[in-house]
């Protein structure tokens, strides 16, 4: 009897020849909350070779109802290096390097120079997300870009698209603004919700002020459900993992 190995079911799904097609992928996750956490999860039990956790941020204890590595145990903990650690329980195997920081045009070309295969945008601070995806444009480096998964409840409205085709999207319709500014009108996948906004409880303005000076503000709250960012997350890693199988396994 062989011995097992803990890719065989994945190894009868894709094959030898894609399991081995993974473990030769490298890929960034920039951002690691509710959305990027589960995205990391699904990467590295999906048999992804080389990982590399960008966040600036720790584990906070309002981080728990939706991100995966947040629990009593990990409060203060740097966020990358508490999933870098996760990942290598999950495969010892896996090449995996957690970065504390916040991305930016300063830091860009360093962190941008690994050679990855595929890069996943997980991050909401609007200025980082548009000079990330422009750049990844440019670079003709494929990227995944998170779209808005906060103040929503609906698992069934989560899609996949080119982001000039998306819709009801807040934080879709500042970045394609944003992006034409820069000559980007098609050619960036996302993932992201047709729900429509849910009313603020707490009597924040709704209009497109507000909406410009959230996205804008690295800390601006909204509230966030257990189940769509991680939802966004997994169908991230999900539609990477095949756009990856599709390159060398028909």
């Amino acid at each position: 009897m062989n011995n097992p190995d803990r890719f065989d079911r994945l190894n009868l799904l894709v094959g030898e020849a894609g399991v081995a097609r993974l473990k030769q992928t490298s890929i960034a996750v920039f951002g690691l909350g509710g959305v990027g956490s589960y995205a990391v999860e699904a990467l590295v039990r999906g048999g992804i070779g080389r990982l590399t956790l960008i966040d600036f941020d720790q584990v906070d204890i309002t981080n728990c109802n939706r991100q995966l590595h947040a629990h009593d145990g990990t409060i203060g903990q740097p966020k990358a290096l508490v999933m870098a650690e996760r990942c290598r329980m999950i495969n010892p195997e896996v090449q995996v390097e957690p970065l504390q920081a916040f991305y930016s045009q300063e830091n860009s070309a360093e962190l941008l120079q690994r050679g990855y295969d595929y890069v996943l945008d997980c991050i909401d601070h609007i200025t980082a997300k548009i000079h990330l995806i422009e750049t990844c444009v440019a670079k003709q480096l494929p990227i995944i870009s998170s779209m808005g998964a906060a103040n929503k409840l609906d698992p069934t409205r989560i899609l996949i698209a080119d982001l000039a085709d998306t819709n009801k999207c807040r934080l879709a319709r500042v970045l394609r603004r944003e992006l034409r500014k820069r000559g980007i009108s098609r050619g960036v996948k996302t993932v992201y919700s047709t729900e429509e906004f849910r009313p603020l409880s707490d009597g924040r303005r709704e209009d497109s002020a507000a909406e410009a000076e959230h996205y804008q503000a690295q800390r601006a709250p909204l509230g966030s459900s257990s189940v769509i960012p991680p939802l966004f997350g997994l169908t991230m890693a999900g539609e990477v993992i095949r756009d990856l199988l599709a390159e060398k396994v028909s």
